[in-house]
């Protein structure tokens, strides 16, 4: 019996040490696997063989012990070691170390998976056979497994609802990046001329009698433009369905032609809008209404049946209207204009760029005039203008900026504007906020005042070129128009027992039964560890301690098997006696 159970128990013995030299053997195979965690057989006895179960003490008698000869042993697990293996820097912005305890989570075939290998690609773009929907780069494992993550809104927002696969599109994804604040700098001269009038044109007298006078029955603003004639002319200046075109310059500066087509009912008021708002002429700014002005800025119709232009005052802002700038299909229209009053006061100008939701460019016209001047004080009055603007009137706001006595603002810091993009297809209207603390009140005669755009936070239309993942699992991405967008975040999972986990081969882990559930959460939160982008996790293997593990393990194992042989050597004794 002794010698049957002696060569079972060692058998046994010799079982589990090969358990054990498999499990070392598989720890130095994944020495150099990404992520990898060892493992480590952990044995524990079996039933026992009862001899005598001992006696217990008396008055005379101190007692026996039980005589208990073992059965051998067993694996009682099989235990993974998870701790963090050593990080090392990679040369792919793709590849990412978890530091922490938490899992990446992959999507195969069969389902979600989880692993600590972070050696991520990105897959090439294609086409989904059963939607024909474009599918772009996705970051991926070696083995095409995909990985996931909170993706991106329309508008680049974060969706944390559901987890998706992570695409980084490069060179595939153009964005553009409206406008919506500027800053203005430069510098105004506060002792230059005060801006006092602005230009005063009129034209010929007009009367809507056939041969009259213009003195006995001129013109009003109610008047048909089919019913408006020269002094003594029986015929009318202008025609039912043909078109009228009007440009003039402002500060020197030839104006975008706008047009106007004749019909029965188009009235005088209809053609003095269209002068109006070619021309951007500001009303209510504040111009004196002096008797040679005219009165406040706008285009109107005097007593006499005159067309009358009352301009912004400020030199840049001088009004010209030759006769060749009102044209009727393409011909001059035969009305004189005659300029009484040039605009006068010291001005700068400056054009800038700003860009609409589609990345358009929108050019922008700000005017500033020294309006008035105090002993502790100096104001200048700022025009905005955009030939861009989807209304017909290019104007777009005013305001004051004042200056202390050393130069520096200190009212009209900020202003606010919009401008119409209705006859596209971006966003309308375009809100801007506008900085003028840059602007300083401080000049010379020499240099006399100047306006630059000092900044704007708008862009153009631009390509992915890079992108980059921050400890947060936040992927960035940037474009080469300067823009920065967020492309997604990584998210990934933990369990409350690792131990619980079954491994599913390709450096992958699944849920088991008693894992736990995996709790999800963003790198950095619940103790689930942070990301390292451009870098890779190594495998945890001990090669020494496996080496020595290894080492009595094949000891056990030739112990073992030295008591089969033991035995083997005693069977062959009692068979000699039995001769």
């Amino acid at each position: 019996m002794g010698l049957s159970s002696a060569l079972n128990t060692s058998l046994n013995g010799m079982s589990l040490n090969e358990t054990s030299i498999d499990v070392i053997g598989n720890n130095l195979a994944n020495a150099g696997t990404n992520g990898f965690k060892a493992s480590e057989a952990l044995f524990a006895t079996q039933l026992a063989r009862t001899l005598s179960v001992g006696s217990g003490p008396t008055a005379t008698n101190g007692g026996t012990n039980p005589r208990q000869i073992g059965l051998g042993a067993s694996v009682s697990s099989i235990v993974k070691d998870f701790t963090q293996g050593s990080i090392t820097n990679s040369t792919s912005p793709s590849d990412m170390a978890i530091q922490g305890d938490g899992f990446f989570i992959v999507r195969t075939p069969t389902g979600d998976a989880y692993t600590r290998n972070g050696s991520f690609t990105l897959s090439a773009k294609t086409q989904d056979p059963l939607t024909g929907q474009t599918i772009q780069s996705r970051l991926q494992t070696a083995q095409g497994y995909l990985l996931q993550g909170y993706g991106i809104d329309s508008e680049f927002n974060l969706v944390e609802t559901k987890l998706v696969d992570l695409e980084i599109p490069l060179g595939e994804l153009n964005v553009a990046q409206q406008t919506r604040n500027i800053s203005v700098g430069g510098a105004l001269y506060p002792s230059g001329d005060l801006a006092t009038q602005g230009a005063l044109i009129t034209s010929d007298a007009l009367t809507n009698t056939s041969g009259g006078s213009a003195a006995v029955d001129p013109i009003t603003a109610a008047t048909l433009l089919t019913s408006v004639f020269a002094d003594g002319s029986a015929s009318p200046l202008f025609t039912a369905g043909q078109t009228l075109t009007f440009s003039g310059s402002k500060g020197g500066r030839t104006q975008m032609p706008q047009s106007l087509v004749v019909a029965a009912a188009t009235t005088m008021q209809d053609l003095l809008t269209l002068m109006d708002e070619t021309l951007g002429i500001q009303s209510g700014t504040g111009i004196p209404n002096d008797p040679n002005s005219g009165g406040q800025p706008g285009v109107s119709v005097t007593a006499g049946g005159q067309i009358q232009l009352v301009g912004n005052q400020g030199l840049l802002n001088d009004l010209g209207v030759a006769t060749g700038d009102l044209l009727q299909d393409g011909v001059a229209v035969p009305l004189t204009f005659t300029q009484a009053q040039t605009a006068n006061g010291e001005s700068a100008v400056t054009d800038f760029i700003v860009y609409d939701s589609l990345g358009e460019e929108v050019a922008v016209k700000m005017t500033a005039v020294l309006a008035s001047r105090t002993t502790n004080s100096t104001t200048f009055q700022y025009f905005l203008e955009s030939a861009d603007d989807s209304d017909s009137d290019v104007a777009l706001a005013n305001g004051t900026i004042t200056f202390d006595s050393n130069g520096k603002v200190i009212a009209g810091g900020t202003g606010s504007f919009s401008i119409d993009r209705n006859s596209t297809a971006a966003a309308s209207p375009m809100q801007l906020t506008a900085d003028f603390s840059g602007i300083s009140g401080l000049s010379s005669q020499t240099a006399g005042s100047r306006l630059l755009l000092n900044a704007q936070d708008g862009s153009g239309p631009g390509t992915l070129t890079g992108y980059s993942i921050d400890e947060s699992g936040m992927i960035t991405g940037a474009f080469d128009n300067g823009v920065i967008r967020t492309l997604g975040q990584v998210v990934l999972t933990r369990f409350s027992n690792n131990q619980g986990l079954l491994e599913a081969g390709d450096s992958t882990f699944r849920e088991g039964v008693n894992s736990g559930p995996p709790l999800r959460g963003k790198p950095g939160t619940f103790g689930i560890g942070t990301v390292r982008s451009g870098a890779i996790e190594l495998s945890n293997t001990d090669i020494g301690q496996n080496l020595v593990d290894l080492i009595v393990a094949s000891t056990n194992y030739r112990g073992n098997a030295r008591v089969i042989s033991s035995v083997q050597q005693l069977i062959d004794e009692l068979l000699v006696l039995g001769r």
